[in-house]
């Protein structure tokens, strides 16, 4: 059976029985306390005080610094939360996983070995989620007046992930962002963002190659200087991780020999995991 490790990325310890329960490396982020069960952000080289703003990415940032050297090569990393998790097969898709997993068949679905179908790829990406579908009430509350001055938005077809980005997240945070990376990204996630309109959602993935691992993390982390910290409400706060988000998906796409696979979203905290 080919090894991996699934690190699941909390910011509370009361995670951690349901987290052993699944197998899954709990990972405890930011400043809260944890027990010496759980592998943490905030030794060695970190900035894991900055976790209200990178989210996981403090974590991320903790791997690469303290421990990517350390890991085998060809062996699967990957990365989830509480709520989102990867699934066994792929035969169903995210959407559809979502209605039919419930407390009572919950582990029969959880990924629990490599699938064979990963064996000729390096990366495997979350299924891309579709930023083109907002209800017509999201819209009203959040860009009535972008829409009625452009009233082509209204046409599913004419909306991307840069727009999505403007509304939800900050006008014209995106394109900042955009301009602190290197040429050979800059013009590649550029076209990217107005090109698509559906992007590998939940910073989540797994890669087995530490030279892609680590070229992906050297990317990244150039944004501070221009959004800094003074950054408030959700859509705000988390801006470095909504951005590495978008990043990501592009980023392992363009870099890598990577497959889609499903995910879905099924809160193990709000719904006790009936455990055996």
């Amino acid at each position: 059976m080919t090894h991996f490790k699934l690190f699941c990325l909390c910011l509370e310890s009361h995670h951690l029985q349901n987290l052993k329960y699944l197998n899954y490396i709990p990972v405890g982020l930011g400043q809260n306390k944890f027990s010496e069960e759980w592998l943490t952000d905030n030794k060695g080289e970190n900035i894991s005080t900055k976790n209200p703003f990178y989210a996981e990415y403090s974590f991320h940032y903790w791997l690469w610094k303290n421990r990517l050297s350390e890991l085998q090569d060809n062996e699967w990393l990957g990365f989830c939360g509480y709520r989102y998790h990867w699934s066994q097969q792929s035969k169903i898709k995210s959407d559809e996983l979502n209605k039919v997993v419930n407390k009572n068949n919950f582990k029969d679905y959880i990924l629990k070995k490599i699938p064979d179908e990963w064996s000729n790829y390096e990366v495997i990406l979350g299924d891309e989620m579709a930023v083109n579908n907002y209800k017509l009430s999201k819209i009203l509350k959040h860009a009535k007046l972008k829409f009625l001055m452009n009233p082509e938005l209204l046409f599913k077809k004419n909306r991307n992930i840069k727009l999505h980005f403007d509304i939800f997240h900050g006008e014209g945070y995106l394109e900042k962002a955009i301009s602190l990376l290197d040429k050979k990204d800059r013009d590649g996630f550029e076209e990217f963002v107005v090109t698509k309109n559906s992007f590998n959602r939940e910073n989540m993935f797994f890669c087995r190659s530490k030279k892609l691992l680590n070229e992906y993390y050297k990317c990244l982390g150039k944004c501070e200087d221009v959004f800094g910290f003074n950054l408030h409400g959700y859509s705000k706060k988390r801006i470095y991780a909504f951005l590495a988000e978008r990043f990501v998906s592009y980023w392992f796409q363009k870099n890598s020999n990577y497959a889609n696979w499903p995910i879905f979203f099924y809160d193990t905290n709000a719904n006790k995991l009936i455990l055996k």
